[in-house]
């Protein structure tokens, strides 16, 4: 009973033990994961908030404090040239300051409604700009709005700098706190609006109405110039409505959008000022340019676009690459007397870099050119003619393709890919099978879009891509020949034909290598290399582009000594502007060559700026089209004086002598002459292997032998020969007539019937394997008459002298030596003259005429296998004669 009792009290002990702990079990499975992931969070964001307060204060605790003098004035920058020497300071002038109440309220909201809209809102960060910012570039276009506010810009053009980074960031925010609890808004705007940098080396509002509109009352500027003016110090240059007036144009009307959009303006008022021309009250530079403004434009804009930095404000030290001799020669080329202008009117543009580094050594912006005027060497987008070929069709065919120098293109009528519009070239001609480099050096534009057409234009553009040069999403057919819709600038031609000299290394041109700000930070602005191509197609075209002023297109710029390669470029007009203008045929719109050797690449362009009041707007045919290759000659021979250096080629490249003329490309034969010779380079591993055998020697036919039948009144030829691939052409004369092909064929005789008495039949034998011709070898016999008994007779071989200098002395006065036992020719040009045997020497008639002579010399060569030298050997002449009325025949001398 006792144990039942135990085992009852155990087994509910144990029953209650297990409840408990599924009880707990359950407990703990019910447990929401959500608490847990929420603790963890609020754990990591109090760890977060403690750590990022910490971080936040130790960034803050760098910055540097807010500095009212760096604030309000405005600190010069020093430029230095190659050599570290100051060439100026930029900054110090061309400012006038207005001060907040001096500024018109339209030109004040221009910039509101462009640059922070909410300034008066916030304090001095606006978190809800950024997001909104983010949505107008998306929807109106990049740049609509931007994200920093007013407050944070002064900051960082006057405090901070333009470093990318966290740090920089969270200092400017902070800083930008600080600003706005020292100044007002209206003393932070007057700041930034006196501030901004403009073209032409101008600072603030003020200066940028006066130099653009001539307005020096801020109160009468205009909502569409107020646009343009607020518009314009996001990418100065870019916007600049004298020099780029269609970009220019638009940004305007984005300001006049946003104006409207923030209730700055009516939307009719904004229509109104977007009818406007923005050229309409634009003036017209008055400032004269000093030889350097063009470079020191080139270098703001620079240092403004890589590192947002004005750098008239900032007090920097920009080392920069200019080569002062350089940019004197440049400058005198331009505006001085060494070339003969056609007129004042005529404008161009010089790009002169280094072309291993990139490094712009000169800028010629143009002639008589004044301060903020058009650059002709940097803004110009002009179409590239022929210029473009190399980039855009030669090199890439190389690259991809391996086509040696020597490819065979057939220059020949043809017609765009849609089969139906013609392409031609600049001479209305056809020169018909040429290699490729005699098509770039003579600047053919039927080879050059074949050429465009094989390597395809996809790879085509993304090869020029790489040379810097700008192209749209899809490309077209044209442009193989330089029919751009939007041209490229001097300096951008400059940066991708210097590639071809640089081993294909690709080095984006600039003109500042490294900038100090004024705390002593170094900021280098150099640019990566990059390879843009092969080695061996940078060497091949280069080569080729050497043949352009060797014998081509740009013979006019050769330099005795220097090793240049280069192109020339021209470019024409449609109908509708020819008919317009009245511009005669011939007549170009532009005239460019590019060229380079191992240390300096030079673009140059000229031509014209049609207006509505131009009364010249075309480059006349003959020297006023060749000034282009001119001035690069004058630059060149000044900044590679005494410059010997040459291009040297990889290993990648063989060079190697081929065949003239062939569509096929063969290699030359061992007799090739060496006129027909042409030494080409071809990428290693794609040379040709088939040789040529045009020029072979074929063995002439040996063992020559005539006879005559007169059963079947027929004579017979036959001969030897070792080689049964040839053919054997047979030639035949009747009495000393003329000669006549009477049989081509493998065999190794041949026989003619129905013979006249009396006559002398002769017969030239060769052989022929296509254009190759052996020697002829030859013989001659007299068909008896009827009545006469034919002997046989031996074959007759070898009858000629052994010593060739002998035979020459036989021919045409009919002397013999005493010792040759020969008889004496009539010399009366019938060969039958008067035969004798006696050794005495004595002279025949001598009447024969040229043409006996000359076939008389084809005659005497006896039938030797021997080859004589220079190709020039005599046929072979066996003769068999039946006597005939006693006349000793066999004595008869061979000619």
């Amino acid at each position: 009973m006792s144990e039942q009792y135990n085992s009852r009290q155990e087994r509910k002990r144990q029953q209650t033990q297990q409840k408990t702990k599924q009880k707990k079990q359950k407990n703990h499975k019910g447990s929401p994961l959500w608490k847990k992931i929420l603790l963890t969070i609020l754990v990591i964001g109090i760890i977060g908030m403690i750590g990022g307060g910490v971080t936040f204060a130790v960034i803050v605790s760098g910055a540097p404090p807010l500095d009212d003098k760096k604030l309000k004035d405005s600190f010069s920058s020093t430029l230095y040239d190659i050599n570290g020497e100051e060439i100026t300071e930029i900054g110090e002038f061309k400012r006038t300051y207005v001060s907040y109440d001096d500024i018109p309220e339209v030109l004040r909201n221009a910039f509101l409604a462009t640059e922070d809209a909410r300034f008066f809102d916030h304090n001095g960060v606006d978190f809800i700009r950024i997001g909104g910012a983010f949505v107008a570039n998306v929807q109106e276009g990049f740049g609509a709005e931007g994200g920093s506010t007013i407050t944070q810009q002064v900051i960082k053009n006057s405090i901070l700098t333009t470093d990318k980074t966290v740090t920089r960031k969270v200092q400017e925010i902070w800083l930008a706190f600080q600003l706005e609890r020292k100044y007002s808004k209206q003393e932070i705007l007057e700041m930034y609006l006196n501030k901004i940098y403009y073209p032409g080396n101008i600072y603030g509002v003020a200066k940028a109405a006066e130099s653009f509109y001539g307005i020096e009352d801020l109160s009468k500027i205009e909502l569409h110039e107020a646009a343009m003016i607020a518009g314009m110090p996001q990418s100065p240059n870019n916007y600049n409505p004298r020099t780029n007036p269609e970009s220019a144009e638009k940004r305007r009307n984005i300001v006049l959008t946003l104006m409207a959009k923030h209730g700055y303006i009516t939307e009719a008022e904004a229509a109104e000022a977007k009818k406007i021309p923005v050229t309409s009250t634009v003036k017209a530079p008055s400032e004269k340019a000093n030889p350097y403004h063009a470079f020191v434009e080139e270098v703001l804009e620079e240092v403004k676009e890589k590192t947002d930095i004005d750098a008239g404000t900032a007090g920097l030290k920009i080392y920069t690459t200019l080569d002062p001799k350089a940019q004197d020669t440049v400058e005198e080329v331009l505006n001085g007397d060494s070339i003969n202008y056609p007129d004042d009117e005529m404008q161009a543009g010089i790009a002169l870099i280094d072309t291993k580094t990139g490094e712009i050594r000169a800028i010629g912006g143009g002639r008589n050119q004044p301060v903020g005027g058009f650059n002709y060497a940097t803004d110009a987008k002009r179409q590239p003619g022929s210029t473009i070929k190399p980039v855009l069709d030669y090199g890439p065919v190389i690259e991809h393709e391996k086509w040696s120098t020597a490819e065979p293109i057939n220059d020949e009528p043809y017609t765009y890919s849609d089969g139906k519009t013609p392409i031609n070239n600049w001479d209305r001609s056809y020169k018909g099978w040429m290699s490729m480099r005699d098509a770039l050096a003579y600047s053919r534009n039927i080879p050059a879009l074949k050429a465009f057409q094989a390597v395809g234009k996809e790879k085509a553009k993304t090869f020029a891509q790489g040379l810097g040069i700008p192209l749209p999403k899809e490309i077209y057919e044209p442009y193989s020949i330089g029919g751009f819709n939007e041209g490229v600038s001097p300096l951008q031609m400059a940066g991708a034909f210097s590639a071809f000299g640089n081993n294909g290394i690709y080095n984006e041109p600039h003109a500042v290598k490294k900038i100090v700000l004024s705390d002593g930070t170094e900021i280098s602005l150099e640019p990566k290399s990059e390879a843009a191509m092969s080695d061996y197609t940078a060497f091949m075209v280069t080569d080729m582009m050497k043949s352009v002023l060797e014998y081509g297109t740009g013979t006019a710029t050769r330099i005795p000594g220097i090793n240049i390669a280069g192109k020339t470029g021209t470019t024409n007009f449609d109908d509708e502007t020819k008919a317009k203008y009245n511009i005669p045929n011939g007549a170009a719109k532009d005239a460019w060559f590019v060229g380079y050797n191992p240390n300096y690449t030079a673009a140059v362009w000229t031509g014209y700026n049609a207006t509505e009041d131009s009364e010249k707007i075309y480059l006349e045919r003959g020297s006023e089209q060749k000034l282009a290759q001119q001035m690069f000659k004058e630059v060149f021979k000044t900044v590679a004086d005494g410059d010997r250096s040459d291009f040297e080629q990889p290993n990648s490249v063989v060079k190697l002598a081929v065949e003239k003329g062939s569509k096929d490309l063969v290699l030359a034969s061992k007799y090739t002459p060496e006129s027909q010779k042409a030494y080409e380079y071809f990428v290693k591993g794609a040379e040709p292997k088939k040789v040529s055998k045009k020029f072979d020697k074929l063995d002439k036919p040996s063992g020559l032998n005539i006879s005559y039948d007169q059963e079947s009144n027929s004579i017979t030829i036959n001969w030897k020969y070792s080689d049964k691939d040839v053919n054997f052409e047979v030639s035949q004369s009747v009495d000393n007539g003329a000669y006549q092909v009477v049989s081509q064929s493998k065999e190794l005789s041949y026989t003619t019937v129905d013979v006249k008495p009396g006559s002398v039949y002769s017969f030239k034998v060769a052989a022929v394997d296509g254009d190759n011709r052996s020697n002829e070898a030859a013989t001659k016999i007299e068909v008896p008459s009827p009545d006469v008994d034919i002997p046989e007779l031996p074959i007759e071989e070898d009858l000629v002298d052994e010593n060739e200098e002998q035979q020459e002395e036989q021919e045409g006065n009919g002397n013999q030596k005493p010792d040759q036992n020969n008889g004496n020719g009539n010399g009366n040009g019938n060969q039958n003259g008067n035969g004798n045997k006696n050794n005495n020497g004595n002279n025949g008639n001598g009447n024969n005429n040229e043409d006996k002579k000359e076939e008389d010399k084809q005659e005497q060569d006896d039938g030797d296998e021997k080859q004589e030298d220079g190709g020039n050997t005599p046929p072979s002449t066996e003769v068999t004669t039946p006597p005939t009325n006693g006349r000793n025949e066999n004595d008869e001398s061979v000619e």
